[in-house]
């Protein structure tokens, strides 16, 4: 396996391969463009978003400043807002859903290293090494259809948010939250579940 597939198989990977730089460096060329367009640059905006990311669908909004890693690996569905100062570190497959908000300061982190100083470090590194010090590894996020994560919520490498799911401001997501699910905290706790027929009105402003 070369150090892409690793990458995606959830295997520990050497981030400073070359073929990751490539994806940084393309990345920040692209972001960099972004942030010099205007609030009502819409169309520009967009078109810098398609190459940015993996696949993104119709009236897709992303807030100034935004960053990621490497944009190719961020999958956005149809009628998404992401707010500003969001922050998506995309080293495996970031999945977001229809009809999602992501409101500001929010983080999603796909990337990870052992709990363990001795699994941490990476077999063999010595002081004064060219050879990167920490072992990395990387792990998918699925945000649902329907979701909305509030201000400030940080999801952690592995999770999945359920379909019509809401986040709480300030929460840190460190396991999967089941679907239609009012979920709060650090670490995030499910408090009761949202009722269809609750979303359905609320959702049809009644």
């Amino acid at each position: 396996m070369n150090e892409l597939e690793k990458c995606m198989a959830g295997e520990y990977y050497d981030c400073h391969d070359e073929i990751f730089l490539g994806f940084k460096a393309r990345a920040r060329k692209l972001l960099k463009e972004y942030h010099g367009l205007a609030y009502e640059q819409k169309e520009e905006k967009r078109e810098l978003l398609k190459q940015l990311f993996g696949g993104m669908g119709e009236n897709v909004s992303v807030g100034q400043p935004f960053l990621c890693d490497y944009g190719r690996n961020i999958y956005i569905g149809n009628h998404v807002s992401v707010n500003m100062n969001c922050t998506f570190v995309d080293c495996n497959t970031i999945t977001i859903g229809d009809h999602v908000l992501i409101a500001s300061n929010v983080q999603l982190y796909t990337a990870a290293h052992p709990v363990s100083l001795a699994e941490r470090l990476t077999p063999g590194w010595e002081p004064g090494s060219e050879q990167y010090f920490c072992r990395t590894y990387a792990l998918p996020i699925r945000i649902g259809n329907g979701c909305w994560l509030g201000g400030g919520v940080i999801v952690l490498p592995g999770v999945t948010i359920g379909d019509g799911s809401v986040i709480g401001a300030g929460s840190v997501v460190t396991k999967d939250i089941p679907e239609h699910s009012l979920a709060v905290g650090n670490p995030c706790r499910v408090i009761r579940r949202i009722d269809e027929e609750e979303s359905h009105v609320k959702n049809s402003g009644l």
